[in-house]
């Protein structure tokens, strides 16, 4: 679709480009309803390309007696590997057995014990004190018993985002990048067929390219923006609902931090639990958990506060190790949107989403990656209130369709066929088709191909450079400087691709370092 041509009458008009947002275009979509994504950034600008890439159950919301958001989860992750391997992959997590430690070895495994049950599963071990460092070299030992073992899994999650995304558009679904939803329309009482009069009947849009203004009329509007729900609901509720929290993250280099599985520890300031695990040739660490008070139109970053709290976690599990600012690559940082209950301790607020339908403007929000197909149902449900055409059709699909193996293996890295295709179903053999000479090969330091990023440039909707070096692929968390050193490179391959002049080239790229340098980088203060 041209960007320009948004004339047509659409059924459902999602403003918002994260996994929530995806998830309803794609779920909308299969089910032959004319829908339209927008979003006033990039695709998965937001929370959905900086959390911490777990697609888990949420072990630790058993203690908070959260079962039922649990076990939705366990189920959506069990899915998610099945129909996403290469994309959504298992990860083996290890916890200590300290002497004083909370939760003990007793509490800890009666909580795996559930949490293998909902997934129909036994993943769950116990180790003595010298399997177990065995099993995580480089913990600290001193009071060290033993440890547990259990899986959970992991993504990336900007590539999830745009998968679904992919999907979507396989059956008629429309998402368009840097449109911005300006105002809501309201109808009159000659015109408001699904409503009462004044309810929201449309979107007035800015194309944050060009400039240029579009009224959109659609049957119900969704309000999919997550953290920034509230602004959209504002004319709609004076309520507040939403308390954002941000999530920040240390990237460490792989041999500074090797691990062969992920290992899950408490804070020794407060109890919170943080994760260090092997990501996409990199080690990450996280998360916080803090009150974002920051103006949500700009980007969030992490704190120097933030940074030594993940520092002294790693400090504690690791002391060995004498980690530093130095040993860090890179850092980032997201903001969740959490439903306020009004609880001291933002850890302790729930993770569960919410939807609120609102004088025709449905708001979801809340909710974790994992459960995004759910959320999308949950959001159809209450639309068909709407849409009555919906409601016989809400059984449960898989989340992506079958897709033929490849049929052309050339001299791949060793697990990149899988990887592939996780990523790009049905185009991961037109992308390894259009790689030229040397392009197959990884970018050192990560787990991506040079091919992934002509793919990108060529395919995906890449309008900025941050675009392609912060979502289409990760290369710009996972090495140094933002992968300034391959810039060259990487401008080789993908200038022409984009057909950006020089000039355009060299601004992208002084924009993109000046963003790095601001909001990836180790704050100094």
């Amino acid at each position: 679709m041209s960007r320009a041509d948004f004339a047509r009458e659409w059924d459902l008009v999602v403003i918002g480009g994260g996994i929530t947002g995806a998830g309803i275009l794609l779920e909308a979509a299969r089910r032959g309803l004319r829908v339209l994504l927008v979003e006033q950034r990039d695709f998965a600008w937001g929370t959905s390309s900086r959390s911490s890439k777990l697609v888990h159950g949420g072990l630790r919301y058993l203690k908070e007696g959260q079962f039922g958001l649990t076990r939705e989860s366990v189920h959506e992750r069990e899915h998610l590997l099945r129909q996403a391997a290469g994309l959504v992959e298992p990860q083996s997590f290890a916890f200590g057995d300290y002497v004083g430690r909370k939760p003990g070895k007793r509490a800890f495994l009666a909580g795996l014990a559930i949490y293998d049950r909902m997934a129909g599963q036994r993943s769950r071990h116990y180790y003595g004190r010298a399997e177990f460092a065995a099993l995580a070299p480089n913990v600290a030992t001193d009071g060290l018993q033993g440890g547990m073992v259990y899986m959970d899994a992991k993504t990336d999650d900007a590539r999830l985002v745009l998968r679904v995304l992919q999907e979507a558009r396989r059956y008629g679904g429309v998402a368009v990048n840097y449109v911005a939803a300006e105002a809501l329309l309201r109808g009159d009482a000659a015109d408001a067929a699904t409503g009462e009069a004044g309810d929201v009947c449309g979107v007035r849009l800015r194309d944050g390219l060009s400039g240029a203004q579009h009224e959109v009329r659609a049957r119900l509007v969704i309000n999919a923006t997550g953290a920034w729900a509230d602004q959209l609901r504002a004319s709609q509720s004076t309520a507040t609902s939403l308390r954002p929290l941000r999530g920040s993250h240390l990237v460490l280099p792989a041999w500074r931090l090797p691990l062969a599985q992920a290992i899950s520890l408490m804070h020794p300031a407060d109890g919170r639990p943080v994760f260090a695990y092997p990501w996409e040739g990199i080690t990450l660490v996280g998360t916080t958990d803090v009150d974002h008070h920051d103006n949500l139109s700009r980007e969030a970053a992490i704190t120097r506060a933030e940074c030594d709290y993940l520092l002294a976690a790693l400090h504690a599990q690791f002391p060995q190790l004498h980690l530093t600012d130095d040993d860090i690559i890179a850092t980032y940082a997201g903001v969740r949107p959490v439903i306020d209950s009004g609880k001291a301790d933002p850890s302790k607020e729930t993770r569960d989403h919410a939807l609120w339908l609102e004088h025709g403007l449905l708001t979801v929000t809340g909710g974790k990656l994992t459960t995004f197909r759910v959320i999308a149902l949950d959001a159809l449900k209450l639309a068909a209130t709407r849409l009555p055409e919906l409601r016989d059709k809400l059984t449960p699909q898989p989340v992506f369709a079958a897709t033929p193996p490849l049929r052309y293996l050339p001299d791949l890295p060793a697990g990149q066929a899988q990887r592939l295709q996780g990523r790009y179903g049905a185009d991961a053999q037109a992308l390894i088709d259009a790689a030229q000479p040397n392009e197959l090969s990884c970018i050192a330091g990560t787990e991506t191909i040079w091919a992934q990023l002509r793919w990108a440039a060529r395919h995906e909707d890449v309008c900025k450079l941050e675009d392609l070096l912060l979502r289409r692929s990760r290369i710009g968390i996972q090495l140094r400087g933002g992968g300034v050193d391959i810039l060259p490179r990487i401008r080789s391959i993908c200038q022409p691709e984009l057909g950006w002049s020089d000039q355009r080239w060299n601004d992208e790229q002084a924009a993109y370092l000046a963003l790095w340098s601001t909001h990836y980088s180790v704050p100094k203060t």
